[in-house]
């Protein structure tokens, strides 16, 4: 939808599109979309010979994902771009390269006073194992230049890190992994954020994972806006975002993936997404702000203080998004058709897809995206849920795996304490008193059969007609 997005955008300024995509299936290939569609295999070769054939002045890669990134690296490392007079459209080379290249990216980190996890950069397993002599175990691994952690996870001992690097470095096209002692435990929070080649920068949506640093955000249930952060710390979080993106010099969308301790005000930044991610996607939906859209437009040279937002038709791109109902996204897995896949949750990501649901409080949006999600669950619990003994509920939540969610609802209704949730999953008690309060207005439904005041409520709070029904 983003890239479809782009060259729409694109079309309206005037200039003529020529669109490369893999995926034959998309609307974005639609011969309405873009005015010359190549339906061929995203690698270097092919995308060469149509650069050759089609002189294209310019080339916009910040649209087109990690793929996107990867490909305008490798044809302007090849002479492509060069030996044709193409020009590179948006963010610039170098700041792509600082982003995504953990060496690059933590020495800018550093320079800016910005702090980063202890860690380090290697290109072999032996140099994984010296790190670790360093500072000991737990160990996350993210290799540079991949999407989804594809290659990454967490590592307790030898083993693990021996196996989870060689993958890292396997699916690395520059060989190349950050090794970075665990953070996991800390609210992973996000900014979506936009800056122009004037330097005009607004941040579009921010964040917040259900689930602590530990589970890829792409697996993660995720609200917006944040619900935990104070004033201080949300400002003090976008003030680290916006530096970072001026620093990067990155004109376009931009994803800021930043953890703070639940305990202090200290913070570490994860990553930057110098495009427009899956985050991206998210936070233009939450807000209404058509952030491919408008990255497409900065990419040519327009400014945020000179686009109006085509969604209100008044105000101008430069003004931030304030939101007054709160978004909830679940991630979509597959493993109702793949069941014997690994379902525990880590750094490497393993969802499929994705809903989203808005409502006036966090449970009506919980409960209108969990019935959104089509695995024939309609509330905060498994059918058949009671028939699970109570440590093997126990057991499933502090596997983190798929359906942590629905078997924390079932343990809430056995009795068991938050503290006790929270030690498990580490996921911050404001989420786990709002899962009680959904519990207990199920059981004020069952214990005020025909209190017509009792079913408003619970209509207020996102319960569906089915489940009230059930109930009452």
């Amino acid at each position: 939808m983003r890239g479809t997005q782009a060259c729409l955008a694109l079309k309206e300024e005037g200039y003529r599109v020529i669109l490369v995509n893999s995926n034959p299936a998309t609307i974005m290939t639609d011969t309405e979309i873009a005015d010359k569609v190549y339906i061929e295999p995203l690698t270097h070769d092919f995308i060469a010979r149509i650069i050759r054939k089609e002189q294209p002045d310019a080339l916009l890669p910040t649209l087109g994902g990690q793929t996107g990134l990867n490909m305008a690296i490798q044809l302007h490392d090849s002479g492509v771009l060069a030996a044709n007079n193409v020009q590179l459209l948006g963010t610039k080379l170098e700041s792509i390269q600082q982003a995504e290249d953990r060496e690059l990216f933590r020495s800018l980190m550093n320079d800016l006073d910005v702090a980063v996890p202890e860690s380090d950069i290697v290109n072999t397993v032996e140099q994984a194992f010296e790190f670790k002599e360093q500072v000991g175990y737990p160990l996350i691994v993210r290799p540079a230049f991949t999407m989804g952690g594809t290659g990454g996870g967490i590592c307790h001992n030898d083993a693990e890190l021996k196996e989870i690097v060689s993958n890292g470095l396997h699916y690395s096209p520059a060989t190349q992994c950050l090794i970075e002692k665990s953070i996991a435990g800390f609210k992973e929070i996000e900014y979506e954020v936009m800056r122009d080649h004037n330097d005009n920068a607004i941040v579009v949506c921010n964040m917040e994972n259900i689930d602590p640093v530990g589970i890829h955000t792409g697996d993660s249930i995720v609200v917006a806006p944040s619900q935990t952060l104070s004033d201080v710390e949300y400002q003090m979080l976008r003030d680290v975002s916006l530096k970072v993106i001026r620093a990067l010099g990155i004109e376009g969308g931009c994803n800021v993936q930043l953890a703070l301790d639940p305990h202090s005000m200290d913070y570490y930044i994860i990553e930057v997404n110098p495009r427009v991610s899956r985050s991206s996607a998210l936070a233009s939906k939450a807000t209404g702000y058509p952030i491919a859209k408008l990255a497409a437009k900065i990419a040519v040279g327009l400014t945020l203080d000179e686009m109006l937002n085509p969604v209100t038709g008044t105000s101008y791109a430069a003004f931030e998004p304030a939101l007054d109902y709160v978004i909830s996204k679940i991630p979509r897995f597959p493993f109702d058709k793949f069941e014997k896949g690994e379902r525990v949750l880590g750094t490497q990501m393993k969802a499929t897809g994705e809903v989203m649901a808005i409502g006036r409080t966090y449970e009506e949006s919980l409960l209108k995206a969990i019935r959104s999600l089509e695995y024939g669950v309609h509330h905060l619990g498994l059918p058949n849920g009671e028939t699970y003994d109570l440590d093997y509920i126990k057991e499933r939540i502090s596997d983190q795996d798929d359906e942590r969610l629905f078997f924390i609802g079932e343990a809430i209704r056995r009795g068991t304490t938050l503290e006790e949730i929270h030690n498990m999953t580490k996921i911050d008690y404001f989420f786990l008193n709002k899962f009680q309060h959904i519990i207990d207005i199920e059981r004020q439904l069952k214990e005020n059969k025909g209190n017509i005041d009792y079913l408003k409520f619970a209509k207020d709070y996102g319960f569906s007609d089915r489940v009230i029904a059930h109930r009452f």
